[in-house]
C-alpha cells in the first residue's frame, strides 16, 4: 500500500501547525514593537558576513539581536558575537530550516519589549524554508555574485516567498564576470516587483542603502 496520501496529510498538518504558531509569533512581535527580519539564501551566499554588517552597523543606534540556525556547530553565532549583539544559536541537528516553535524555543532568553529588531538567519538552504512561516516581519533571499545569474529560475519557490532580494559580494563580481542585469531581470521574471538590493559586505557598498530600508520599515511598523 503506498504511503503518499498518509505522507501528504502529514506534511499538510505539519504546515498548518507552524503556519498558527507564526501567527501567534507574529502577534506577539507586533506587541513588543519588535521588527523581525529573517534570512535566507544557500549555503555559502555570504549569509553570515552580511549579518555580521548589519548587525555591527546598527548595534550602536538600535537595539538589535539575532537568532541564528545551523545544522550542527555554533560557529556563526561566536562569528556574530563580534558585533556586540545579543545573539542565539539554535542547532537543528538533522533539520534542514528552522520553523516556528525553533524560534519560539530560541526567543527563551530575550526579553523583546527590550528590542528594536530581531534578525532570524535560517539554515542554508532554498528549499525547505520557503514553506515554513516564522512570524518575521520581512524575508530577505541572498544571492551571491558566485551562484549565477539564473538561481531565481532554479528556485522560484524562495524568491516568490521572500520580499526582498540581495546580491551580495558584489565586490568580486568581475573576477566572477557575474551579470547583474541579468541576474535582476531573472528576479524580476519570476517576482515581478521585487525590490533588489546589491551589497559587499567586505567593502560596505550597498549597505547604507539597504540599513536604511530596514530601519524605515521598522519605523512604518511602529506607526501602525
Amino acid at each position: 500500500m503506498s504511503s503518499g496520501p498518509r505522507l501528504v496529510e502529514v506534511r499538510q498538518n505539519v504546515l498548518k501547525q507552524n503556519d498558527l504558531l507564526a501567527r501567534r509569533l507574529r502577534e506577539r512581535f507586533r506587541a513588543a514593537g519588535v521588527f523581525v527580519v529573517s534570512l535566507v539564501s544557500s549555503p555559502g551566499a555570504g549569509k553570515t558576513a552580511f549579518l555580521e554588517s548589519v548587525l555591527t552597523r546598527l548595534h550602536p543606534v538600535r537595539r538589535v539581536a539575532a537568532l541564528v540556525g545551523d545544522l550542527a556547530t555554533e560557529n556563526d553565532a561566536a562569528r556574530l558575537a563580534r558585533s556586540k549583539a545579543p545573539v542565539r544559536q539554535i542547532v537543528t541537528g538533522t533539520v534542514c530550516h528552522l520553523d516556528a516553535s525553533m524560534v519560539e524555543r530560541g526567543l527563551e532568553e530575550f526579553r523583546l519589549e527590550e528590542l528594536d529588531m530581531l534578525f532570524i538567519e535560517n539554515v542554508g538552504n532554498l528549499v525547505c524554508p520557503s514553506s515554513y512561516d516564522l512570524g518575521e516581519s520581512l524575508r530577505l533571499v541572498l544571492l551571491s555574485v558566485t551562484e549565477g545569474e539564473d538561481k531565481p529560475l532554479k528556485y522560484p519557490t524562495i524568491f516568490n516567498t521572500a520580499d526582498v532580494a540581495v546580491i551580495t559580494k558584489t565586490d568580486i563580481a568581475a573576477a566572477v564576470e557575474f551579470d547583474a542585469a541579468a541576474a535582476r531581470a531573472n528576479i524580476q521574471s519570476v517576482r515581478p516587483g521585487m525590490r533588489i538590493f546589491e551589497v559587499s559586505s567586505k567593502t560596505g557598498e550597498g549597505m547604507d542603502g539597504l540599513l536604511q530600508f530596514l530601519t524605515e520599515g521598522k519605523e512604518v511598523m511602529s506607526d501602525e
